[in-house]
């Protein structure tokens, strides 16, 4: 008898004990948003990324896992500053040496395309939609398409003030009216050429511009070379969005050299840290809104000294 009742003591005493606890976690229900309860930890974000090394004597490419590590590399024959991924794998780059033109490279180092132009110096290039080339000559400075075969097969003559040819053009691309988006460097222009050669737009005061993005809402994405920012502008030049300096001081923004829209819109940039080598990021990705909150960095400086361009691999 006098076990029984223990028995139904302790029965019940769980009994209290399980429905306490069940009233608790309805109430910490009720307290606590839903949102913030069932939030999971998000986990950092990681790239696989390809860069330029523009430092001293290394001037190389040189992919990079997601977890940091060194996976390939490739050493530039001469001066390099920008390079193009194909969709097979290969890597593209523009040769500053003598003679000058565009290499493209398998990853096992073999040259299955070269083309040497005859100009002073090409320090940009870019793959087109059908295929071709899009070459930014220096000396004279002009943009040239050329076939897979390396036949020119159309020429935009391009104007600007500067005389020298090293400076003259950066990187260029082709818009989806056919005209081409030039960045002139010394002359710190950034110019769309009809096919014709005639100026259809231009944004100017942007010193040492190296790249600019149209975007599909027809405005245009400006890295603002040595004025340490990046700048979105309309077609009648209203800037809608800008990171600066002072939006995020620890990158230590030296010299915007190169942009990268994401499929999810963020905004990929490289930071070359010419002069700066060893503070700041190489390069970062950074939300294109009013929060402008840079969501992922790069800044091995034993690694690399300081880059030109960054490109994230998506898969």
């Amino acid at each position: 008898m006098v076990q029984s009742l223990n028995h139904w003591f302790i029965s019940m005493s769980r009994h209290v004990r399980v429905q306490s606890l069940l009233l608790a976690v309805a109430v910490l229900a009720i307290t606590i948003p839903a949102s913030e309860a069932q939030t999971p930890a998000g986990r950092p974000v990681a790239h696989r990324i390809m860069i330029c090394e523009y430092s001293g004597a290394a001037h190389r490419l040189v992919e990079i896992s997601p977890e940091g590590k060194l996976t390939w590399e490739h050493p530039f024959p001469s001066i390099a500053v920008c390079f193009r991924m194909t969709a097979e794998g290969d890597v593209m780059f523009a040769d500053g040496g003598k003679p000058t033109g565009v290499q493209k490279v398998n990853r096992d180092h073999k040259v299955v395309f070269d083309y040497r132009a005859a100009c002073d110096q090409v320090l940009a290039c870019d793959i087109l939609a059908n295929g071709n080339i899009l070459v930014a000559e220096q000396g004279p400075c002009q943009a040239v398409e050329i076939n897979p075969r390396g036949e020119i097969v159309a020429t935009v003559k391009l104007s600007t003030t500067e005389k020298g040819a090293h400076r003259q053009l950066r990187c260029i691309h082709q818009l989806e009216n056919g005209h081409i988006l030039a960045c002139h460097e010394a002359e710190g222009v950034v110019r769309e050429y009809s096919r014709d050669g005639k100026s259809a737009w231009e944004y100017g005061n942007v010193t040492n511009v190296f790249e600019a993005l149209r975007l599909s809402n027809g405005n245009t994405l400006i890295g603002c070379g040595t004025d340490k920012k990046v700048i979105e502008v309309t077609p009648d030049k209203k800037i809608v969005w800008e990171l600066s300096s002072a939006d995020a001081p620890d990158l230590n923004l030296n010299w915007i050299t190169s942009l990268q829209v994401l499929r999810n819109g963020n905004v990929v940039v490289a930071n070359f840290l010419r002069g700066q080598e060893g503070k700041g990021a190489h390069a970062f990705e950074v939300t294109r809104d009013q929060k402008k909150s840079v969501v992922w960095k790069f800044a091995d400086h034993q690694l690399v000294k300081s880059i030109t361009m960054v490109r994230v691999i998506e898969d």
